[in-house]
């Protein structure tokens, strides 16, 4: 067997190592879907209920909140970025800073300061490379989140938010995430969560043909927001964990589909090289075989 013919062979094996690896993350990946979309449907009409609720308070009373008031003049911003802790999963971390960035350059543009809070070893990997300041950082759970750890996030934030800017805190909370669509499309989108838009929680009530009902306040509608503001910003983290994990996996199947593809494709046309070289060796061999047996024969006749 010739030189080439090994060096396709040992190629044809390499590539098959990693094919069965990207076949592997792929099943892996299609199996956790199906958990993650159970629970974005699971978590979506909870924090759809808080949001109303909040709304609901608001709109019934003239309570000036963090929760609900615009800063006259906002100085300070913060932005939550969900990423990955893994990478192989094609755009999908890319795609969520590109978001970020195009939304600091915004925000910083309006004339605010911007804190970053970073979720995934991706996103910290990017801003630690460029040496760019992270107000905190998580990490280890991006791709199965628990509530613990949207508890675990919302709390500096709550507390940047409660907080005078003059003292460090902020005027308005911003959330960067991927938005499961569907197992075809992931959308990496914006959204500001302090404080929140009462027109846009009416517009979503008047999508369901739903009337916000009329309250009373017991102690009072300040005391109702202070409880139902942790509960909101981590009901609304919690559901875009939720939605980042089910589009990392998605995207990761994806990725992992088209490389097991380029795999198969790779192997077949290296396996038509390996036989191609095969055959011209084989050529070559029966060549040289009946140019001797001539030979012979030639220098047989003339001895005799």
């Amino acid at each position: 067997m010739g030189a080439q013919v090994r060096i396709y062979k040992r190629r044809i094996r390499s590539v098959s190592a990693t094919k069965k690896i990207t076949k592997a993350m792929e099943m892996i990946s299609a199996s956790r879907i199906v958990k993650a979309q159970r629970q974005v449907a699971a978590s979506t009409p909870y924090a759809d209920e808080l949001t109303r609720a909040v709304a609901a308070v608001a709109t019934g009373s003239n309570t000036q909140h963090p929760l609900t008031t615009e800063s006259e003049k906002p100085v300070r911003a913060a932005v939550l970025l969900v990423t990955s802790d893994r990478g192989l999963a094609g755009g999908y971390s890319a795609n969520a800073i590109k978001k970020a960035e195009r939304l600091t350059e915004r925000l910083r543009a309006e004339g605010k300061e911007v804190d970053a809070y970073i979720v995934g070893r991706k996103g910290v990997a990017y801003y630690g490379f460029r040496d760019r300041k992270v107000a905190q950082s998580w990490t280890g759970f991006t791709d199965r989140p628990v509530y613990a750890d949207a508890k675990a996030v919302a709390g500096p934030l709550i507390e940047a938010v409660r907080k005078d800017a003059a003292e460090g805190g902020v005027d308005e909370l911003h959330i960067v995430f991927t938005e499961f669509v569907s197992m075809m499309t992931q959308n990496p989108v914006d959204k500001r969560l302090l404080p929140l838009s009462l027109d846009e929680a009416k517009g979503e009530v008047e999508k369901k043909e739903q009337v916000l009902p009329l309250f009373d306040f017991e102690p009072s509608a300040e005391e109702v927001l202070d409880a139902l503001l942790p509960r909101y910003v981590e009901s609304r983290i919690y559901n875009a964990l939720l939605q980042s994990a089910a589009s990392e996996h998605a995207a990761r199947r994806r990725a992992m589909k088209s490389a097991t593809d380029n795999a198969e494709d790779l192997i077949k046309s290296l396996t038509r090289l390996a036989n191609q070289a095969r055959q011209a060796d084989i050529t070559q061999e029966i060549s040289e075989i009946v140019g001797g047996a001539s030979a012979l024969a030639d220098a047989s006749a003339g001895s005799d």
